[in-house]
């Protein structure tokens, strides 16, 4: 079975948000791939098929189970397909959960088309202002991660988590998670991910960045929005690993560092 470990938004081995990826003949039967990302222990295992030029199967899996939609994941299957499965190739096309997600390879930069999440303006209610110590201002909730605005940078990088108190959110007992994000001076906007049933602070991500800013109003995207094409948004660093996506407009998230290891025989 070959597997690589990639991370994405990495410019260098060991940082950024590591996903692991196999590419397949034929996609595994459910268990096995479940075992599989069970053993590996990333947030998410990637499991690719190939079914024609620039064409594939996608489909990822948690520790917990298979999900819908992964950002860094997808990002992490790109460029192992462009350099290893189809070496050279520009435009890719996967089919998931989610329907069809594209990815565009120039050079060292693969970009995204992702859906838009479709957010919606929710009361901030008073489990909202306990689980970040008071500084919610407005709340945005599309029936998956719950997103909350923050009125700075700097309170954004203050804040302490709490787990305790993110898992009475409605919902967030289900394995969904908080996403925190405040205006920036440098990029669009700054987050930060809270995953509270598997990691306190999620790492650099690309699937929550279209909830964090696509349907956010004007003053939560900074002055200006889209202010540098390569330097878009910005997560504050989980741990040691942090990362940055890159992405000048929303459902556009892509990146261009990768660091790379893996090996064994096709599945």
């Amino acid at each position: 079975m070959r597997q690589y470990i990639v991370d994405a938004f990495a410019e260098e081995l060991f940082t950024g948000n590591p996903a692991a990826v196999l590419p397949c003949k034929q996609m595994p039967d459910a268990a096995l791939m479940q075992s599989i990302a069970i053993e590996n222990n990333y947030s998410e295992t990637a499991f690719v098929v190939k079914t024609g030029s620039g064409a594939y199967d996608l489909r990822w899996f948690t520790p917990s189970g298979e999900i819908d939609l992964c950002g860094h994941a997808t990002l992490a299957s790109a460029y192992v397909v462009s350099e290893f499965v189809e070496s050279g190739v520009s435009e890719m096309r996967f089919q998931t959960l989610s329907g069809e997600l594209r990815a565009t390879r120039e050079g060292e930069w693969i970009t995204l088309d992702f859906p838009v999440g479709k957010t919606k303006p929710v009361p901030v209610t008073e489990a909202m202002l306990a689980a970040t110590d008071g500084l919610a201002r407005e709340a945005y909730f599309d029936g998956g991660d719950l997103v909350l605005t923050v009125g700075s940078e700097e309170e954004l990088a203050r804040f302490v988590p709490n787990d305790g108190l993110i898992l009475k959110l409605d919902g967030l007992r289900d394995g969904l998670g908080l996403i925190l994000t405040a205006p920036s001076v440098e990029y669009d906007f700054v987050s930060r991910y809270f995953y509270p049933l598997f990691l306190s602070q999620g790492p650099c991500h690309g699937g929550p960045r279209n909830r964090a800013g696509s349907h956010l109003p004007g003053p939560c995207l900074g002055k200006e929005a889209g202010k540098n094409p390569h330097d878009g948004p910005a997560d504050f660093p989980a741990g040691r690993r942090g990362g940055r996506p890159a992405g000048r407009r929303p459902g556009l998230p892509g990146g261009k560092g990768f660091s790379v290891y893996g090996g064994g025989n096709p599945l």
